[in-house]
């Protein structure tokens, strides 16, 4: 392997681990602080694209603006979603949690089938964003995959930011050790839970705007990705941001390399990778935080 060769692989490997960050690391908020076993998370990524598809021809080349407008959106429905449904899960037992937010996945679906069909659509990447650079005497690398990467840097470092350098993420941070304490405080953590929840289905909504110009828009994307996202959770250790965000960027690399020396074992390693890191640090590679 090539320099260029070796140096475009780490641009699609960071920028894999980075996108599945932001959908890791909505999962391992609502999972970790507010300990709902949440199946259903992959569906708000396919809901991201959906509205991606939807949205794009109405805002032609304004596609931060049309992110901007999906996020808001997203949040929106997040925070009727926990309303109406997962605040009376915080109390039940894991395998009712499952079997509900199961069913969820099933009402989504079957919502989108009759809303948009079943058909494959493709997103289509904004003019100004079109086209690659080169890397290399003959390589190249497209500018809206490094337009993804930067992106996800800048939501990266505006959650770590909000979670532990803000008065709503030490409010979080509260809820999330002790949240009877935090109540005697007069603090309003259903609200603050709300507030949780909302910004997970943002970030997975984010995330599958990002990634549906990539990877087209296609039924069941949101199944696919969740159990990687499962898996970078339980890497980095539950409840934690930092950790998810090493655990995306393991991920990514080992997901990437493997495919281009191990082809035909690249399905299990990411699933070595975690057993072996569970072996060494059963707790995860972080702690809550």
């Amino acid at each position: 392997m090539d320099l260029a060769t070796f140096l475009v692989q780490c641009l699609n490997a960071v920028q894999y681990g980075l996108l599945l960050f932001l959908v890791a690391s909505g999962l391992t908020l609502i999972f970790g602080i507010m300990g709902v076993i949440n199946l259903a998370h992959g569906s708000f990524y396919m809901l991201g694209a959906y509205l991606g598809f939807v949205l794009a021809p109405h805002f032609a080349d304004r596609f931060l603006l049309m992110l901007l407008v999906g996020v808001l959106l997203s949040a929106a429905f997040g925070f009727v979603l926990e309303w109406l449904f997962f605040s009376y899960l915080y109390q039940r037992e894991h395998l009712q949690q499952v079997l509900m937010t199961y069913a969820l996945i099933l009402v989504f679906e079957e919502v989108r089938a009759m809303l948009v069909g079943n058909d494959v659509h493709g997103v289509p990447i904004p003019e100004w964003l079109s086209g690659s650079f080169a890397l290399g005497g003959l390589m190249s690398y497209p500018w809206y995959r490094l337009f993804a990467s930067a992106a996800c840097i800048v939501i990266a470092t505006a959650l770590y930011l909000v979670v532990n350098k803000t008065k709503l993420g030490m409010m979080i941070r509260a809820g999330a050790s002790n949240r009877d304490m935090v109540r005697g405080l007069g603090i309003d953590i259903k609200l603050l839970y709300r507030v949780v929840f909302a910004g997970g289905v943002a970030l997975a909504g984010l995330a599958g705007m990002i990634a549906a110009p990539m990877s087209s828009v296609y039924p069941g994307m949101g199944s696919s990705v969740l159990i990687i996202c499962f898996v970078v959770v339980v890497i980095g250790g539950i409840g934690s941001i930092t950790g998810a965000l090493v655990a995306s960027l393991l991920v990514g690399f080992v997901d990437t390399f493997g495919k281009v020396f191990f082809a035909e074992l690249s399905g299990i390693g990411v699933y070595l990778l975690m057993a072996i890191i569970l072996i060494w640090r059963p707790e995860g590679l972080m702690k809550r935080g």
